[in-house]
């Protein structure tokens, strides 16, 4: 996995393995909720016919009756945060669209500390949603300021534009996940982690020569080397967004406590803001032509 949200997480890794004895093969672990056959202490009471009849009689247990995660889980808590996330945006664009540096610090510190927590906290989570919220409503217009002082384009234009793209990608990376198109194997994992990496290296290189003046206007991001490197960031993104489903599908296979779903709602999260800001730079190099 590549995101830290969920390579953090043991319960959306592959399921543990434990040697067996000598000359034998190992053997998978328990997932959550199973319960090995026969594991009742010795001596227990035999049910009676009545009670085995109801038992056998009864609908079989769902995951939600579990407490175990599910997709709808995921889903649900995804679709809360995203309209958050929109509604906070919203209100920071129109009313305090200064305040977005705080909430780029803000939203760093609440996603390092949501990233490698071993349990999820649902109100940090929140709390890393309305400080990106703020960050993305004021980014937005810093962004889109640029591209109207060039092409004369609505400041709500460029903004819209990302908005599509971002949910297209995230449709087409869903798509090519479920239908198996793109599979998650260790060697796209591995390559994947190699180049996000390198996209890493590159983006702080460049962030110190631009604010130490070596560089201007978008340093290495500019122009012709600007763009072709975008649409890298936008494939490595929604490379990101496939493993990041990847990692849900495991996580409800092992049956994963159903608190887990604001781990999982919380990395697509991240993964989309990150995909976002890749469209809304995009843009704005291309409206501006630097």
């Amino acid at each position: 996995m590549t995101n830290p949200v969920f390579s953090s997480s043991d319960v959306f890794g592959e399921p543990r393995r434990t040697g067996a004895r000598r000359g034998g093969t190992a053997t998978a672990q328990p997932q959550y909720g199973q319960v090995a056959y026969g594991a009742g202490t010795a001596g227990a009471q035999t049910a009676d016919a009545a009670s085995l009849d109801a038992m056998y009689q009864a609908p079989s247990a769902t995951t939600a009756d579990t407490k175990r995660l599910t997709y709808d889980d995921v889903i649900i808590k995804t679709g809360g945060l995203l309209a958050l996330l929109v509604v906070v945006a919203a209100a920071t664009w129109n009313f305090a669209p200064n305040l977005w540096p705080i909430g780029m610090i803000a939203g760093l510190v609440l996603g390092l500390v949501n990233a490698f927590k071993k349990k999820p906290s649902p109100a940090l989570i929140i709390a890393y949603t309305v400080a990106e919220g703020v960050f993305l409503g004021g980014i937005s217009i810093a962004f889109a300021s640029i591209a109207v002082g060039s092409s004369g384009v609505p400041l709500s234009g460029i903004v819209l534009q990302a908005v599509v793209a971002t949910l297209a990608t995230f449709a087409a990376a869903l798509f090519l996940f479920k239908s198996g198109k793109v599979r998650v194997t260790p060697k796209f994992t591995r390559w994947l982690l190699i180049a996000m990496v390198g996209y890493l290296v590159f983006s702080l290189v460049n962030v110190v020569l631009t604010w130490t003046g070596v560089l201007e206007g978008w340093g290495m991001r500019g122009g012709a080397l600007g763009i072709i490197v975008g649409l890298v960031a936008v494939g490595l993104a929604a490379a990101s967004l496939i493993v990041d489903f990847d990692s849900i599908k495991r996580g409800v296979e092992q049956g994963v406590p159903a608190q887990f779903a604001w781990t999982a709602a919380f990395g697509l999260i991240v993964t989309l803001v990150w995909l976002y800001l890749e469209f809304l730079r995009l843009l704005a190099i291309f409206q501006s032509g630097d």
